[in-house]
């Protein structure tokens, strides 16, 4: 019977203090992986597009000879229209769109494909013996808590970052530490919007627990689904002795593969929400003020 895979990564060597797990392993071949992808894809993209013109007089304008793609270059540009199509759809900005592009496209596609190298016949299996204990050497990235909890807290630090240059730091800290409705509420003297204040002061401050929140379950529900997979083929596998063994799993890894692509699309789609929530113009209790007076000068200047 196979041995259950432990909760945490185990160890496989260490390079000086840096300890290295089975878990990185998988990533480190993901990200090798990656690279030979965008190597070969840059080669492409050059047959195609920035070519110098073969008109002498528009080659010395600078002109380009730009080709339609062909092949798999056309593949994966219909791909990418319509992952920026589905981008558009959260943002209705394409300015947006491909602002948040790189970080979420750069998610999803490690998450999926870590997810779906996990699947791959030897991992789980080949590893190594330390006395009694049996180490693998490959193991699917996201089931190590750390990576995804490290994912977690890049997308949601992230998209704070990127407000605060977005729309500036006051006004991004006020949708959690909202002094400056208080101020502007005392200053109306108004009972009702004082209270309110008060009240949505509070609110704020739940909303900073809110934020570690996302980051716990960003984490959990991408670990949890990836881990309990592991788990379920490798009970399986157990389970089934001789030929069967190799068959009956079958149909659980498909289910597996579009898990993976799910969780993938999960994470990426809520980083995605994060990051445009993030950008958002906040419209406070001061802001409407300002409003409201230069809506009532505008008012008078007319009369006049």
């Amino acid at each position: 019977m196979l041995p259950l895979p432990s909760l945490g990564a185990e160890q496989v060597f260490q390079i000086g203090p840096l300890p290295i797990t089975n878990t990185m392993v998988n990533s480190f071949a993901a990200l090798i992986l990656f690279a030979i992808f965008a190597f070969f894809l840059n080669r492409g993209i050059k047959k195609y597009y920035g070519q110098p013109h073969p008109d002498p007089l528009l080659r010395r304008r600078g002109e380009k000879a730009d080709k339609a793609p062909k092949g798999v270059l056309n593949f994966f540009e219909s791909i990418l229209e319509f992952i920026l199509a589905q981008i558009d759809n959260v943002t209705k900005d394409r300015k947006k769109t491909l602002k948040f592009l790189p970080i979420v496209g750069t998610l999803f596609l490690f998450i999926l494909v870590s997810n779906w190298m996990g699947l791959i016949p030897g991992t789980g299996s080949i590893g190594i013996h330390k006395g009694t204990e049996f180490i693998p050497l490959f193991r699917p990235a996201n089931t190590d808590l750390n990576m995804t909890l490290a994912m977690a807290v890049f997308a949601v630090v992230g998209s704070h970052i990127i407000g605060i240059f977005t729309i500036g730091f006051f006004k991004y800290a006020n949708k959690f530490i909202k002094l400056g409705d208080i101020y502007f509420a005392i200053k109306s003297l108004n009972p009702v919007k004082i209270l309110t204040a008060v009240i949505e002061f509070f609110v704020g401050l739940i909303e900073i627990f809110s934020e570690a929140a996302k980051m716990v379950s960003l984490s959990l529900r991408l670990f949890g689904n990836i881990f309990a997979g592991e788990v379920l083929l490798t009970v399986i596998a157990s389970l089934i002795g001789g030929f069967g063994a190799y068959l009956i799993p079958l149909p659980f890894m498909g289910l597996e593969l579009l898990v993976g692509a799910v969780q993938a699309t999960v994470f990426a789609m809520l980083t995605l929400v994060y990051l445009t929530m993030a950008t958002a113009e906040i419209h406070g209790h001061g802001e409407e003020e300002h409003r409201e007076q230069n809506q009532q000068q505008a008012g008078a200047v007319a009369r006049h």
